[in-house]
């Protein structure tokens, strides 16, 4: 018996890596946030699975889920929206798992900031403009965040900023990003990245949240903000440079 996690990818089902679906396929239990994975994933799962909605369920009861499928030597599939590599709570998972001796492994998925990236139809890394991408999120409603690692702590050597979890807030990450970053900095929203009601919205950093406000969107979004956005003059990258390719 293994608990899989399962990168379940943005939202559309489509995106739900080849491996993640023949584990759903496989797994006569599966483990899914409601409020963010859609129903139509689970299509995937075999006729007759255990389906376990642990979106209002304790870490505990999550857990005692795996337990029980592991002492009837059943396979689990946890999906985790996005990739299970960023904010999906895994690693406290696995520390209950570890001390149960429960066996279990990973399947990446696609990320959230890279559905939106595509939304947007933009590299977040732009030679000589931006070469770093930093994901964070603010403290709000959720596990305080450590010590220097708030937005407020941030530069411009941050390069291109993706805030998760953080729209309901914007005011405050605009707030907390204007002195780095300064009000004409290019910034972006992407709700529901890759599904059927995806909301794009861009613009300018000091008016961004104004454009959420009235969009009324409140959760389920990336913020992405930094110079990559907007970049237009800048030279091509060396790895296909004529240099590079007749050396």
């Amino acid at each position: 018996m293994t608990v899989h996690f399962i990168g379940a990818g943005p939202g559309a089902p489509d995106l739900l890596t080849l491996r993640g679906r023949d584990l759903l396929a496989a797994s006569p239990v599966c483990l899914y946030a409601g409020s963010l994975v859609p129903p139509e994933m689970l299509e995937f799962c075999p006729p007759g699975a255990r389906l376990v909605d642990t979106a209002l369920m304790t870490l505990t009861e999550i857990v005692d889920e795996m337990a029980r499928a592991h002492s009837h030597g059943l396979d689990v599939a946890r999906l985790a929206s996005g990739d299970p590599s960023v904010f999906s709570a895994m690693a406290e998972q696995m520390r209950r798992l570890d001390a149960l001796a429960i066996p279990y492994d990973v399947c990446p998925g696609v990320p959230a900031y890279a559905a939106a990236a595509a939304a947007l139809r933009r590299e977040l890394t732009v030679p000589t403009v931006a070469q770093t991408v930093t994901l964070t999120r603010i403290a709000a409603r959720a596990t305080a965040m450590p010590e220097g690692e708030g937005l407020g702590a941030l530069t411009r050597a941050a390069g291109t900023v993706v805030a998760h979890l953080a729209v309901h807030r914007i005011e405050e990450v605009v707030k907390e990003l204007l002195d780095a970053y300064g009000g004409d900095c290019p910034a972006a929203v992407v709700a529901h990245a890759s599904r059927e009601h995806q909301v794009v919205l861009r613009g300018r950093l000091d008016g961004i949240a104004a454009a959420v406000r009235e969009a009324g969107i409140e959760r389920t979004a990336v913020v992405i903000v930094g110079p990559a956005l907007g970049a237009e003059q800048f030279p091509d990258s060396h790895l296909y440079s004529d240099g590079r390719c007749r050396s």
